[in-house]
């Protein structure tokens, strides 16, 4: 075979490959967004997008079948409040936990580590991710973009570079003579103008979102402050998430036009009620005691009381109608337990909260989507979307703790997880 003819193989055999068509029978069709089921559904997949759903969509004759005919198949799941780089020691007794791995740890070991639960997190099922900082020097960055051009494999991560906070981070009290060695998570901005520079820095070093602490000290950012904020990275396309958990500072982040309010562990109703009529997304982070308990003294937590507060605000939000998001913010292992694990104790927490499983679902899966802004090329599984399919052996809409039962996983058109595809 002369080398033209050769070349020209080679040529053809990629292009057959790229090409490849899959259809995966789907026994039961779930749409969170509207907390339906549809039967006996095909949904065609083509370079990595869906091209087809329906009961009587045809199977091309060279098509490779997935059979999921007697599984409930879904989007697949969001984290919309994540740290995967990080991870914190289960409070250990006389150092502080920041300490521990900000000055330990470099911002390599960091990247290797976000890969690892990046991973464990995609076979789980959560095919998107929003990481929100505490990711040493740009480590956040690093990690998507090694997904990317497909070195690892891992879900679609929208990353937010470092945190922008006033003089300090989230650190209290170290002496001068250390500096400022929390520089390395955060930016300090004291001023509407910092404030814009720090955003044009994230989003120079790849920042999909910008993420900001506005209340960890006894001052906290004005309207003002945050508006600048949300105007450069509204103006580039980027989404605004705000730490704050209520007060005046959470007033002003709403009214300022913040995307989501991160934690918010102390809304009132009033607060509440204004995030509804500004269509402010609530991510609440809403950990489960033993959680808590792990946390220790990472912000002084009452581990009792701030459990108290976050059903309460939890119920107080879904009654009033908040959009809602999942967010985990898990940073600490506990043992036994990976960090999908420890993501799936939440769902017990809005079960406890009265939530029904269709509304914890569409926050898992839907909500998600949309706080990303990722809705009109990923999620629901419809033509022009991604290949991204979980399955699970359960009606999720009716005993939502199937979640921790993936059994299938795709992500842009790639088996991940579960049956391969095989020809008709």
């Amino acid at each position: 075979m002369n080398r033209t003819i050769l070349s020209a193989f080679f040529f053809v055999a990629a292009c057959a490959a790229f090409a490849q068509t899959i259809a995966v029978r789907a026994g039961h069709l779930v749409d969170p967004a509207t907390a339906s089921v549809s039967e006996d559904q095909v949904i065609l997949i083509q370079d990595g997008k869906i091209t087809a759903v329906g009961a009587s969509v045809q199977i091309p004759p060279e098509a490779q079948i997935i059979d999921l005919s007697h599984d409930w198949v879904m989007p697949g799941l969001v984290d919309a409040h994540t740290h995967i780089t990080q991870n914190l020691p289960p409070n250990p007794p006389g150092e502080s936990l920041w300490e521990s791995y900000i000055v330990r740890e470099s911002t390599g070991l960091r990247v290797a580590r976000g890969l690892r639960n990046a991973q464990i997190l995609l076979e789980a099922g959560f095919l998107c991710l929003r990481d929100v900082g505490n990711s040493a020097d740009y480590a956040d960055t690093a990690m998507r973009q090694a997904i990317e051009r497909g070195w690892f494999s891992g879900p679609t991560i929208m990353n937010s570079g470092k945190i922008i906070a006033p003089f300090g981070g989230q650190t209290h009290d170290y002496a001068p003579e250390q500096g400022r060695f929390w520089s390395i998570e955060y930016i300090d901005a004291d001023t509407p103008d910092e404030i814009r520079k720090a955003v044009h820095q994230n989003i120079y070093y790849g920042a999909k979102l910008i993420k900001l602490a506005a209340d960890n000290s006894s001052f906290h950012y004005t309207e003002q402050d945050i508006h600048a904020a949300a105007d450069e990275a509204h103006r580039a396309g980027l989404a605004v998430a705000v730490h704050v958990y209520g007060g005046q500072a959470a007033r002003d982040a709403i009214n300022a036009g913040a995307d989501s309010i991160e934690h918010g562990f102390d809304l009132t109703d009033d607060l509440l009620q204004l995030m509804k009529s500004k269509g402010t997304y609530l991510v609440g982070t809403d950990f489960p005691y033993e959680h808590l308990v792990a946390l220790g003294a990472v912000g002084s937590l009452d581990a009792k009381e701030t459990s108290r507060k976050i059903i309460d605000r939890l119920i107080r939000a879904h009654k009033i109608g908040v959009k809602m998001a999942f967010g985990s913010d898990v940073v600490v292992d506990l043992p036994g337990k990976t960090r999908a694990d420890m993501a799936f104790d939440y769902i017990a927490i809005w079960q406890k909260a009265g939530i029904p499983a269709p509304d914890i679902l569409r926050a898992f899966t839907t909500s998600g989507f949309e706080l990303l802004r990722l809705d009109k090329e990923r999620g629901p599984i419809s033509p022009g979307r991604a290949g991204d399919i979980i399955a699970v052996p359960g009606n999720p809409l009716q005993d939502i703790q199937v979640l921790r039962k993936v059994n299938f996983v795709m992500k842009d058109g790639k088996v991940i997880k579960g049956p391969m595809a095989v020809k008709k």
